[in-house]
């Protein structure tokens, strides 16, 4: 199954023609947000990617989620209360046979390497969720433009791999690291608000709204400011992820075929 993109076949060329199966040009640029890199040299990244393909293979799971520390967060109990996440999964998510597939740290580079390294074979889940692209934003500072193209070939590589599972792909969350990274976001979210908006077995939702409060970021929704020492917001606390997946749910339901979760 093949998606033609524009902005595939412009800046990232390369990675269109080698998905339609012909060469790509010699002076196309690699782009790394789009190039598989995995982080085994990372014991703990590694003995994570090790157990999630066991209980992929134990579960055979109707709803999958992949994603980067926030997606992993939904696994974390408190105390404190702002970082117990359990309750809201077991409540949305518990009785629909859910795997979480959040690595903390991953990029959209590292997520691709999972999935072409055994995370989605061997399964036909109903639903994939997925959210990625904020660590694209840090260290590596990868342009929006190269993001969405990461973003891409995840979603291709997905619907090569798994054909009959729905895909829920969600905008990134607005967070307050550097001007840069805001306006990146923004232009992250239009981009893939306008690619997504007609293609089938994929649904885009932003669900930025719920993080903002008078046209400004909510940072009592986030539990970075609460670390010592406080960082910038960026992750969602308990409450924050709870209104995400409420948010989520009518369009999770549908996809899934079941009824919401309240």
């Amino acid at each position: 199954m093949m998606i033609s993109r524009r902005h595939l076949l412009g800046g990232t060329a390369g990675l269109a023609l080698a998905a339609s199966g012909q060469p790509a040009p010699a002076q196309a640029a690699t782009v790394l947000a789009a190039t598989p890199i995995g982080r085994m040299d990372l014991k703990w990244w590694r003995a994570r990617h090790e157990a999630k393909l066991k209980e992929l293979a134990a579960t055979k799971p109707d709803l999958i989620f992949l994603g980067d520390s926030i997606t992993e967060n939904w696994e974390k109990s408190g105390p404190p209360e702002w970082m117990d996440f359990q309750p809201a999964w077991k409540r949305f998510y518990g009785e629909r046979n859910a795997v979480n597939l959040g690595f903390k740290g991953d990029t959209t580079a590292s997520l691709l390497w999972r999935i072409r390294n055994g995370e989605v074979d061997g399964i036909k889940p109903k639903v994939a969720v997925v959210l990625i692209g904020a660590n694209n934003l840090g260290k590596v500072h990868w342009s929006a433009e190269d993001t969405v193209a990461g973003i891409d070939a995840i979603i291709l590589d997905l619907r090569k791999r798994l054909p009959d599972t729905k895909i829920l792909l969600l905008g990134v969350l607005p967070s307050e690291r550097s001007d840069w990274a805001t306006e990146t976001t923004k232009e992250i979210n239009k981009r893939l608000a306008s690619a997504y908006k007609a293609l089938p077995m994929v649904t885009y939702l932003d669900v930025s709204a719920i993080f903002m409060k008078g046209g400004t970021l909510n940072k009592a929704l986030f539990y970075d400011p609460l670390l010592k020492p406080p960082e910038p917001p960026l992750h969602p606390t308990a409450q924050g992820q709870a209104f995400m997946a409420q948010t989520m749910e009518p369009v999770l339901a549908v996809l899934m075929g079941d009824r919401p979760r309240s």
